[in-house]
């Protein structure tokens, strides 16, 4: 322990007199440079050295953590053909003393492109300094910084220059500008607008339509949000507003002095007065060739297509649209419900408020002609191989149901082996027939459904009274409830007499529970006194 000790003192004497008598500087291949400065001393060597290797990668990387990233994610100038695969101190020596350039850049012929972004146009005409200066850069660096760095830029063209447009025109400049001008928008293509330049406003300066003002003390020209829906929004209305806004029904883009002909034509004057809709139709849609030439307009057809494709048509001459049209518009029809009842289908009950496309527009065309006169013809038989064929024969739903509502049911039920009594002729149709499912549509139980009480109705004696697989419930129990108006206990092996007779039933027929069901026991093996009396 004692040599330890005296070791121990040796070594830090010697540490002191290689750092304080100048030993050291022999050590030392030199000093190093001013970004690295921080570094120097003898404990700092492994942050930069392996113990008996060269200076790595690695350890410059650990440091260096943004051309680290950068490297990764293979970007920037560290990562391409020039200098990849090549150790840092190659081109950044060390140990050379304070003032020597560990960066060697020269602006004048350095290749912007390996950096991941070519200079084009005004670009290269721009200094280094002028871009690559802290104000541009938006992100924080991650790490300290030694000395001037061309890193953190970003190549969006806001990362530099102010946004003009205040950003209402999206942060993509290169849509309308390019490189050699902002002024000159080569790539802006006006008539892929809302707005496509078209006549005089060929000729006319952005700046008339475009103003400028005056925003948080900058110059700005609007671009976006200018009115263009009407004539109106730029030009003063001669004719205050006296026919409308539609500045092209009568003028064109060329000239506001070049007039249609048919500016101020009455056309109530000819053998066509235009009524309804037909007001509103431009002219050429008629006069396709000239206004002079005579056109057809006996028939609707004559302009308009057959859209019903010859349904309506009688005995070979065109439809007369007007028994379901008129001139205010295709829609609605004209077609009252007093005219579909003098057709083969009289609308009653609930096809009154059906819809009309409920039943002539089932596919994308309407259909007026054989569309179905059953009610299977448009509803679903959902009683199909249900209901025997006696009880409606032809799929006839009318023996049963009404047109005003499918749950008014008029059938008569005495005339199935089942006569309904008593409580039965209170409930609905469903409570018997239909069996309701949770995960699923019902099942309907119509010709399937016997007569026995099981099929509706839960046994609570747990097949005490059983004879011959089966329950014959009306030994007891009638129709109008639940008690067993008709059993009578001397009919059974035990008579009830004497003190018997005041016993209540509870008394000796007591709840039981057998596999997990609780119910009252009336059948007994034997019946002995000492079953029920103690001895």
């Amino acid at each position: 322990m004692r040599k330890l000790e005296i070791y121990s003192k040796v070594v830090v004497v010697f540490l002191f007199l290689l750092s304080s008598s100048g030993i050291y500087a022999q050590i030392s291949p030199g000093e190093l440079t001013k970004a690295h400065a921080s570094l120097e001393g003898m404990s700092n060597c492994v942050k930069c050295h392996v113990l008996g290797e060269s200076v790595t990668n690695e350890k410059c990387l650990d440091c260096h953590k943004e051309i680290n990233e950068l490297i990764k994610n293979n970007k920037g100038y560290h990562s391409s053909s020039e200098v990849k695969g090549k150790n840092c101190f190659v081109c950044h020596n060390e140990h050379h003393g304070r003032n020597f350039e560990v960066v060697k850049l020269d602006d004048n012929t350095f290749d912007h492109k390996l950096a991941g972004y070519e200079l084009q146009g005004k670009h290269k005409q721009v200094k280094c300094n002028d871009c690559h200066k802290n104000e541009f850069v938006k992100e924080k660096k991650s790490q300290k910084t030694f000395g001037h760095s061309h890193l953190g830029l970003k190549t969006e063209c806001l990362s530099c220059h102010a946004d003009y447009h205040k950003g209402l025109l999206g942060n993509d400049c290169t849509k309308c500008h390019n490189f050699d001008s902002f002024k000159s928008p080569q790539g802006f293509d006006h008539n892929k607008t809302n707005f496509p330049l078209v006549g005089q406003h060929n000729k006319v300066s952005c700046d008339k339509c475009h103003p400028k003002e005056v925003r948080n003390g900058e110059t700005f020209q609007k671009f976006k949000g200018i009115k263009s829906d009407a004539c109106t929004d730029c030009h003063k209305d001669v004719h205050n507003g006296k026919f409308g806004t539609d500045c092209l029904q009568c003028h064109t883009n060329e000239s506001f002095h070049n007039v249609k002909d048919m500016n101020h034509f009455d056309h109530n004057k000819t053998d066509y007065p235009l009524l309804g809709m037909h007001q509103k139709v431009d002219c050429k849609e008629c006069h396709k060739q000239s206004y002079t030439n005579p056109i057809k307009f006996k028939s609707c057809v004559d302009c308009h297509s057959d859209y019903h494709n010859g349904q309506f048509k009688k005995q070979g001459k065109s439809p007369d649209c007007s028994e379901c049209h008129s001139v205010e518009g295709f829609s609605p029809s004209s077609f009252t419900i007093e005219k579909h009842n003098q057709t083969e289908f009289k609308l009653e009950g609930g096809h009154l408020a059906t819809p009309c496309f409920a039943c002539h527009k089932k596919t994308d065309r309407w259909e007026f002609r054989k569309i179905g006169e059953k009610c299977v013809d448009c509803h679903e038989d959902i009683h199909k191989d249900k209901i025997e064929e006696s009880f409606y024969p032809g799929q006839k739903c009318e023996n049963c149901h009404s047109v005003s509502a499918w749950d008014q049911i008029k059938f008569d039920h005495s005339t199935t082996s089942f006569e309904l009594e008593g409580k039965h002729a209170e409930q609905s149709c469903r409570k018997c027939h239909f069996e309701e499912k949770d995960d699923g549509p019902f099942n309907q139980k119509f010709a399937s459904l016997n007569k026995n009480c099981e099929n509706c109705h839960t046994d609570i004696h747990q097949a005490q009274f059983k004879d011959k697989y089966q329950n014959d419930c009306l030994k007891c129990h009638g129709f109008g409830d639940w008690t067993a108006e008709k059993f009578n206990h001397d009919s059974t092996r035990f008579k009830l007499d004497g003190g018997h007779k005041d016993v209540a039933c509870a008394k000796c027929h007591k709840d039981v529970k057998e596999d997990n069901v609780t119910f009252k026991k009336y059948i007994y093996e034997d019946v002995k006194c000492v079953n029920c009396h103690l001895q």
